[in-house]
């Protein structure tokens, strides 16, 4: 298991409640590499805490997870509770985003956690991905015009828009 993921089971069990009743680190992975959270918290606007936007951006991660799968650490066959502790883990990680006073980051993700789910009900998963993607560098890094037009094609649902989002996601 990655060492954000260790943080994050962690900081899940110490929670405690149904999420923590959940928890499963049986074979949970992220894949080996970086994921969006790792990105956001290497980048200058994240430097000051970059071990609190990690774990706050895996709190969210994985409530998007639990919403659209694959499942990580959190792991239920109820796809009514995945929904609710999903929402929870939404939730506890802007909350802690909040308590930062990281105003931009919110926005970012209110964005992230939209333009996913609108991803994920056109069944587009690339889409869904590249919006992780390109949202992690602009919290890490900031946002830019280029970042903003690819989020706006891709709530118009423009073909352009993953390659957009792709784009911007390789700046860093």
């Amino acid at each position: 298991m990655s060492p954000g993921l260790r943080k994050l089971y962690d900081a899940l069990n110490s929670h405690g409640g149904t999420v923590a009743e959940l928890l499963d680190d049986a074979g949970a992975s992220d894949g080996g590499k970086p994921g969006p959270p790792q990105v956001a918290a290497a980048g200058p606007r994240t430097a000051a805490q970059p071990d609190e936007y990690e774990l706050l951006l895996e709190m969210i991660l994985e409530g998007s997870h639990l919403h659209y799968g694959p499942q990580r650490l959190v792991r239920t066959d109820d796809p009514d509770l995945a929904l609710l502790v999903g929402d929870e883990l939404y939730a506890l990680g802007l909350a802690r985003l909040a308590a930062l006073g990281d105003i931009d980051a919110i926005a970012e993700l209110a964005d992230v956690i939209s333009l996913v789910a609108q991803a994920h009900a056109s069944g587009d998963r690339e889409l869904a991905d590249a919006v992780w993607a390109a949202g992690a560098v602009a919290i890490g890094w900031g946002s830019n015009d280029q970042h903003a037009e690819a989020k706006r094609l891709a709530r118009a649902g423009e073909p352009g828009a993953l390659e957009a989002l792709r784009s911007g996601a390789r700046t860093v």
